[in-house]
């Protein structure tokens, strides 16, 4: 009878770089400006709320306790993932001037023109996964519509393959300029809003 060999672990891969975080100057100033706001602002302001609310009674039966200890682990879930996303950030301004090639092919940063098979124009800026808005046809650079316009230039016809479809589509423009970007505002709602409230209120 042959001894058996023990169990071997699996083999796993050694943990390669972190995937960097393309972002341009703006899209960076606004996770910092939310992580600031998150971090000395909001999450004091709802620690005092979880202290508050512990300090009347039984707290399996206090809403008031059981909904602020949630908002604070959501809280410190989005810290860590801003801390995550501003430390792997590789900040590309659109409006650096490029020479050569670079400046007409398509890279992240550039505004792009293009007609679909309909012969219908649309422009679409290439951003990073954190400045994405589709009401302003802001695209992430991993999206199947920018990998498709990726390295285009004027004139070039590429093919864009998408869930559900497949379109040839033609550049007709490209250019690299300053991309406008929404600032962060604190959330009308927020614990902190109404901790200064309270505050200005007992000072007056």
């Amino acid at each position: 009878m042959r001894a058996k060999r023990p169990l071997r672990e699996p083999v796993r891969d050694a943990p390669g770089p972190a995937p960097k975080n393309y972002i341009t100057p703006a899209g960076l100033q606004r996770l910092k400006d939310e992580h600031r706001f998150l971090l000395n602002r909001e999450r004091p302001a709802v620690t005092q709320v979880v202290a508050w609310a512990a300090a009347n009674g039984d707290r399996s039966e206090n809403a008031d306790y059981t909904y602020a200890k949630r908002r604070l682990r959501q809280i410190d879930s989005r810290i860590r993932f801003l801390g995550k996303r501003i430390d792997a950030a590789a900040v590309v301004d659109p409006a650096t001037p490029r020479s050569g090639a670079a400046a007409s092919r398509v890279f992240f940063g550039a505004t792009v023109t293009y007609k679909d098979a309909a012969a219908r124009e649309h422009v679409v800026r290439i951003v990073g996964l954190d400045e994405v808005d589709l009401a302003r046809r802001y695209v992430s650079w991993r999206s199947p519509l920018a990998r498709a316009l990726m390295k285009a230039a004027p004139g070039d016809e590429v093919v864009l393959h998408a869930p559900g479809k497949t379109e040839r589509l033609e550049v007709v423009g490209v250019e690299y300029a300053t991309i406008p970007m929404e600032p962060f505002r604190e959330p009308a709602g927020a614990e902190a809003a109404r901790a200064s409230k309270t505050s200005g209120n007992e000072t007056t």
